[in-house]
């Protein structure tokens, strides 16, 4: 049996951060949405349905994957937004032929057998018209990034037990070291933790992936990820229901936050509520709010209705996308959205909604020269031996023209 998995019409609710990334490609807890879905299926391919506004970097990115083809044979179509578990595997196993599991406005999963040809998120739907459709009532699908906030303690749980608990630990510590539940803790190889580090894994697991570096009188306060070849700076504090993703390197304040990759907050200040992008800088000093002094839901910009929603949360922090720095001592609102490719600073709170290459201060912004941008993206790739290439450069012209003001 075939298996592929599609974002649908929906991938624009997760703005800014899936301007550059499948909505599959999210992380929450300590996979990403397509990893889990396959994981739980146990796919050995990767086949996958995207906008066609990331198909070029997509192919050249993944030259392994199947991009946006089907083939004239019965499929299984899984949608990344899923909130997928093995209860729900057997539901998508039991699905009989030309039919699909969803609700009143998402479809989940289909199994049919289609005609071969190209396909991309914007028509997916086309293909799952003239299915029998099996409703289920229930939360199934991820609808807003903050809801991956609200629930990345729960799935760095979850995660832990189902794909990291029997796998290899590589537990070794220094002397001067303090584990609280060390059957709580999975660490992977060449990872080291140095003297004075606090890992408190009693109401979660702390999850250390392979060659991570823990320094001196750091604090780790579980349920916690932190990704491979990422760095956590001297007396960092790490709260619980924080995922840092591969070759990061934080410090300060941590709590409840996802940081995708290649992202740094290396000094001191705090950091809570928030979903981080890739190859973002965070400055010394600087820190954002996540709670309303006056202790109400916090509003949040939604891309696809132009204004802002209640998020149904009292504790929202900020959304950053893709390369956007952010100067010394800065101050980010509650509910703050940053678009990609902003360069921020000044004594000016960042507030509401800023849109994609912006620079200056908040009350002074003007569009960030597309030259400039691309000669600081290129440095900043070029320290981790990566390089900037003309498909990237393509897709942030083109979020450059989009409008969302």
């Amino acid at each position: 049996m075939k298996h592929i998995i599609f974002d649908d019409d929906k991938w624009n609710n997760f703005f800014p951060l899936t301007l550059t990334r499948s909505t599959g490609d999210l992380r929450v807890g300590i996979l990403k949405l397509r990893q889990r879905i396959s994981a739980y299926l146990d796919l050995d391919e990767t086949k996958v349905i995207i906008s066609t506004f990331l198909e070029d970097i997509y192919k050249e990115q993944h030259k392994e994957w199947q991009i946006n083809r089907i083939t004239d044979e019965e499929t299984i179509f899984i949608n990344s937004r899923l909130m997928i578990n093995r209860k729900f595997v057997k539901k998508i196993q039991g699905l009989p032929s030309n039919s699909c599991l969803g609700d009143d406005d998402n479809i989940f999963a289909a199994r049919l057998n289609p005609q071969k040809g190209n396909i991309s998120s914007e028509d997916i739907s086309k293909l799952f018209k003239n299915l029998k459709k099996i409703e289920i009532k229930g939360k199934y699908i991820w609808n807003y990034l903050w809801e991956l906030i609200g629930n990345n303690a729960e799935y760095i749980s979850q995660d832990f037990k189902d794909f990291f608990y029997d796998k290899d630990n590589y537990f070794e510590t220094e002397m001067g070291t303090t584990i609280l539940n060390p059957y709580n803790i999975w660490i992977g190889k060449d990872t080291k933790i140095k003297p004075g580090v606090i890992i408190d894994a009693t109401d979660g697991p702390v999850i250390l992936d392979e060659n991570v570096l823990i320094m001196s009188n750091a604090v780790l306060v579980g349920p916690v990820y932190i990704g491979k070849n990422s760095v956590i700076k001297v007396g960092a504090k790490i709260y619980e229901g924080t995922s840092i993703g591969p070759v990061c390197k934080v410090g300060g304040e941590v709590e409840e936050t996802i940081i995708q990759a290649y992202s740094n907050k290396q000094n001191d200040g705090f950091l809570g509520h928030s979903y981080i992008g890739e190859w973002v800088n965070i400055g010394a000093g600087t820190t954002n709010s996540d709670l309303k002094n006056n202790y109400k839901n916090v509003e949040v910009y939604f891309y696809p209705s132009g204004k802002k929603v209640d998020s149904e949360s009292k504790f929202i922090g900020t959304f950053i996308g893709d390369h956007t720095k952010i100067g010394i001592n800065s101050t980010i609102n509650t509910g703050t959205v940053l678009g990609v490719g902003c360069n921020l600073f000044g004594r000016d709170v960042i507030k509401d909604f800023i849109p994609s290459f912006r620079w200056g201060e908040d009350s002074d912004l003007v569009e960030y020269q597309e030259n400039k941008f691309f000669e600081t993206a290129k440095i900043v790739k070029q320290r981790r031996n990566l390089k900037l290439t003309k498909n990237e450069k393509e897709l942030y012209t083109n979020i450059r023209k989009m409008d969302f003001e």
